[in-house]
């Protein structure tokens, strides 16, 4: 093969490599022709025509929320050195990072809290960074934006009692932003009351002007020239839109319907956000949307096969029916591993997919779990000697399960689901039946009888007190056998199954509070019976009162 062959060979590669582009690029911000973002906790630079990125940053820690300075010249950011979220500069080109914050983190966080001192931007006359913290706060909610010198020196509160996100006017006298920080949850079309709206704030007279004021949720003001651009999901996604300062009229810019846009950012005209894990470019004086094909030459350490100890990451386990053998899922993986002597068996080795929630059968050949490694949750069935592939037993089903049970006789499995459904899955036809649908709650106590013909559960009614219940084979009806207007739940099979044992709470023993004038009943639950057919005799005999 010739020179000129093999050239046009590896020109076409990298032409398809490059083109695919690498996903998963976060916290984008852009200056000129340049864009800084986060890629694997590491910050990164390109062109804004797209190309290959250049790394900048390489500590074991996170990097995060990269913003140019108005001159280009430094990126300010959220760096985790140390361990502790701080904000941190460094030379726009690459460099040493210079740590700006002292003040002690909160955290670590959970993610729907994010992170502390989290970068936004800079003042206009690039003398300081602006950014977020909880410092002063006496919740998490009660955080505040701060400016901190970029020569050194103390952070100085902004004078709003409590903000979010916020991106100062040009002029620097007023800071569009929002008083509701909520940015990393994960409710999809939220309009209750932490709702984002969006505000202006006169930093030289004091005075507040609403900018936005929809149900939903309006974030990421981003203010250029004489409007104030935002990200809202009031259409059902985020989308870009304008709001007009002298006019106070607001228009839709982006019209996706599929993806979200996470995370804008702007400078001089242009607003580079991310979209299904890629960046796209908006320029606001011409109306120009283009997608970005990135190249991030990234060593991704963290995805390279590697030996762990799974035992530190153990999230359920299921003894079997024989007591030899235990089923564990850690890593995502199910297991199964002797009490005393055998051979441990990783029995679905799937490192691409989640696997959980394992179940014995009864006679203890075949384990039952959930695991998503068709793109969706789905229930399996393995043998726990691993010398047959899992069997699936659901399909297209959308939903996210929890809780299998075999039936006794091992032909069938409960399961329920986030939505309160409780089913029932015949493994040789593979039929879902739909036993019953909690209003509340999903029901997780259901319980199958000796012989695997009925299946007991709890039911919350429209009245908010719950009831035990049973769902027959045979017929597929469920029958309720216990009171309408107490509390009922927990139901266990006596060996029998003569005998339904269950919580309720029905007993009423007033007390008079030694405090105040007031009743309260205390010791509600006992454990009760319920016998099943007629002529059951109570096992525990009954208690006659003797007299003299």
């Amino acid at each position: 093969m010739s020179r000129a062959v093999l050239a046009a060979v590896a020109w076409g590669w990298l032409t398809c490599a490059h083109a695919a582009g690498t996903k998963l690029l976060r916290f984008p911000d852009i200056w000129h022709d340049r864009i800084v973002f986060s890629y694997a906790g590491d910050l990164w630079t390109v062109s804004n025509h797209g190309g290959t990125a250049l790394r900048l940053t390489s500590n074991p820690g996170l990097e995060l929320f990269g913003k140019f300075s108005p001159d280009g010249q430094h990126i300010a950011f959220t760096g985790q050195y140390g361990g502790d979220e701080q904000v941190y500069v460094m030379p726009s080109g690459g460099g040493v990072p210079q740590q700006l914050t002292f003040y002690p983190a909160a955290g670590p966080l959970a993610d729907r809290w994010g992170f502390d001192n989290q970068v936004y931007g800079w003042t206009p006359d690039g003398a300081a960074v602006l950014f977020r913290s909880t410092r002063d706060g006496f919740m998490l909610t009660d955080s505040k934006l701060y400016t901190v010198p970029l020569a050194g020196g103390a952070a100085t509160a902004l004078p709003m009692p409590v903000s979010g996100a916020g991106h100062f006017s040009p002029d620097g006298k007023r800071i569009a932003y929002s008083p509701l920080w909520r940015d990393f949850r994960s409710e999809k079309r939220y309009q209750g009351g932490w709702a984002n709206d969006l505000y202006i704030f006169d930093l030289e007279h004091p005075a507040l002007v609403q900018v936005t004021q929809d149900p939903r949720t309006d974030r990421d003001p981003m203010w250029i020239g004489n409007a104030i651009y935002f990200n809202s999901d009031r259409s059902g996604v985020f989308n870009l839109y304008r709001y007009d300062v002298e006019s106070r009229q607001t228009r839709q810019i982006t019209h996706y319907e599929e993806w979200d846009v996470r995370w804008p950012s702007a400078d001089a005209g242009q607003i580079v956000y991310e979209l299904d894990g890629e960046l796209h470019v908006y320029d606001t004086r011409n109306g120009e949307d283009r997608a970005l094909s990135i190249a991030v030459p990234a060593d991704t350490i963290a995805t390279r096969p590697q030996t762990v100890n799974a035992a530190d990451n153990i999230e359920s386990h299921a003894i079997s029916p024989g007591g030899e053998r235990v089923a564990i899922v850690a890593r995502g993986d199910v297991f199964s591993i002797p009490v005393e002597h055998g051979v441990s068996r990783n029995l679905t080795q799937s490192s691409n997919a989640h696997d959980r929630e394992v179940a014995w059968s009864s006679d203890g050949k075949r384990l039952a779990y959930i695991s998503d490694r068709s793109g969706e949750e789905e229930l399996y069935a393995q043998a726990q000697d691993g010398e047959t592939p899992a069997q699936p037993l659901t399909s297209d089903s959308k939903a996210r399960y929890s809780s299998p049970r075999w039936s006794t006789d091992d032909k069938r499995i409960a399961l329920s689901d986030q939505t309160g459904r409780l089913y029932v899955i015949e493994i040789a036809s593979k039929r879902r039946v739909v036993v019953a649908k909690d209003p509340a709650e999903p029901a997780l106590d259901y319980q199958w009888s000796p012989d695997g013909q009925f299946l007991s559960y709890s039911l919350n009614s429209v009245n908010g007190l719950s009831g035990v219940y049973i769902w027959s084979v045979a017929d597929g009806k469920s029958r309720r056998v216990t009171p309408e207007y107490v509390n009922a739940q927990s139901p266990a099979w006596a060996p029998n199954g003569e005998l339904l044992y269950f919580l309720s709470a029905r007993q009423y023993q007033p007390l008079l509070s030694t405090i105040e004038f007031n009743f309260a009943t205390d010791r509600q639950m006992g454990i009760f019976a319920v016998a099943l057919r007629k002529g059951v005799k109570n096992p525990y005999g009954v208690r006659r009162r003797t007299g003299r």
